[in-house]
């Protein structure tokens, strides 16, 4: 892979002729075009690609969560990176013939600030989750005005649906509304706390599953 900065061509995006331009952390590089194998991929080699899949797909859905709160953006590897390579290795279990979730091991952020104090996740409301938590914003670096983020996952439509403020800290309860069509779904729930200008934030905690009424 090779870097540049300016000249005949600049940057630019894409494949032209035999290489591929893009744009890496900033830095425009250019790279060949990978060779086509005429291998025919095994059992496991095809059971990998799936499992990337599957993660990359869920990933896709709530980038806006993962690309601002999980880990450190420093080094070769970036935040959506760090959630990847976590998620691959600590999220699915192979239950042939598929990938199955450990939801409770999903994060959807990573970091040192105080999380949620006694998080639930319950559907009182048609369409609606309601959330509750402790005010804990005496704790750490903790302040009441703490944006809660949530992310909720059904996976009878392989849907994920990031809120990125769904509350405040000091407020305890808040109400996420979802669309029409979650209605009678099963949902998976997770939700974290970042500061106001999203320079820190907590490590997600898993709320549990929730049959939306």
């Amino acid at each position: 892979m090779g870097t540049f900065s300016k000249g005949i061509l600049g940057g630019f995006s894409g494949k032209v002729g035999t290489v591929v331009g893009s744009t890496w952390r900033g830095i425009d590089v250019m790279r060949s075009l990978p060779k086509k194998s005429k291998k025919v991929a095994t059992a496991t080699q095809l059971q990998q690609r799936e499992k990337f899949s599957q993660v990359s797909d869920f990933l896709n859905q709530i980038n806006a969560v993962v690309s601002s709160y999980f880990g450190s953006d420093k080094g070769e590897k970036t935040r959506r990176n760090r959630a990847m390579s976590y998620l691959l290795k600590e999220a699915l279990t192979f239950e042939n013939p598929d990938w199955v979730w450990n939801y409770s091991k999903v994060l959807i952020s990573r970091g040192d600030l105080p999380g949620l104090a006694t998080g639930n996740a319950t559907s009182t409301v048609s369409n609606a989750l309601e959330i509750t938590w402790a005010n804990n914003s005496d704790q750490g670096m903790a302040l009441p005005n703490d944006k809660l983020v949530v992310v909720v996952y059904a996976e009878s439509n392989q849907t994920a649906l990031p809120f990125l403020l769904a509350g405040k800290r000091d407020e305890t309860t808040t109400l996420v509304t979802l669309p029409a069509y979650f209605s009678g779904l099963s949902v998976q729930v997770w939700a974290t706390f970042a500061n106001e200008n999203d320079t820190k934030y907590a490590t997600s905690s898993y709320l549990g599953e929730v049959v939306l009424l």
